[in-house]
């Protein structure tokens, strides 16, 4: 039987669009791997320095699943989670109206790896109640081309979408910013008002499993937070 000519063109655009996004998934994964492998060399650097401290120091690496893993930094920790879909960047966005993306639209088809901050108590006391922040995005496309957004630390890094191929050193240097800037994130006490009266279930609960919530910046708002918001 003959395939009608309508059809077969909905074959080969779904042959395409299925293509397509294996390749990014694929790069992406690659890219993940890629990450971790320089975080193990990070670690092994750091343990080399031995710097001389009171207090143990850690930074730790431990892998979760096949698309997660977390780096432990002194009290906090970073979580490296890479979405298993591919995503397209909005019709508003700059990247459209790049001329990469206009000789090839297929350009602008992206995975994300998404890195999250959380108190390593949190998870130590399992406060299921606390708060984590979403830090950094990663977006790899089919040429190995990178975005990076998030907060300034990471956003200031080289980053154009148009000529720039990630590598380890590339992945180096955004490690370093993630990890600069929650060392700089500090952990502030809440406003009173806020905290002032607590239910008694709370109290019960707290001494196993810490359900008062606790975020670094829980209850406040900051001029400089508010800038790095996404636009």
């Amino acid at each position: 039987m003959t395939v009608p000519e309508e059809k077969s063109d909905l074959y080969q655009l779904m042959v395409e669009k299925g293509c397509l996004k294996q390749q990014v998934y694929q790069n992406t994964y690659e890219t993940f791997q890629m990450l971790k492998k320089v975080l193990e060399k990070m670690i092994k650097k750091y343990q080399l320095k031995k710097i001389k401290s009171e207090y143990q120091v850690p930074l730790e690496l431990k892998e979760k699943s096949r698309n997660e893993f977390e780096l432990r930094v002194a009290g906090d920790v970073l979580i490296f989670l890479m979405h298993t879909n591919v995503f397209e960047f909005p019709r508003d966005h700059f990247i459209h109206k790049t001329s990469y993306v206009k000789e090839d639209s297929t350009r602008s088809y992206c995975g994300i790896i998404n890195i999250f901050n959380f108190l390593n108590d949190s998870f130590k006391f399992h406060r299921v109640n606390d708060i984590g922040y979403l830090i950094g995005r990663l977006f790899i496309n089919k040429d190995l081309h990178f975005h990076l957004d998030g907060k300034k630390e990471l956003r200031l890094l080289p980053n154009n979408f148009v000529d720039t191929v990630i590598d380890e050193k590339k992945m180096e240097q955004i490690i370093e910013a993630a990890i600069r800037y929650i060392i700089g994130f500090d952990l502030l006490t809440p406003p009173y008002a806020s905290v002032k009266e607590v239910r008694v279930g709370d109290i019960i609960t707290a001494m196993d499993s810490m359900s008062l919530k606790t975020g670094k910046r829980l209850g406040f708002k900051f001029q400089a937070d508010l800038e790095d918001i996404e636009k």
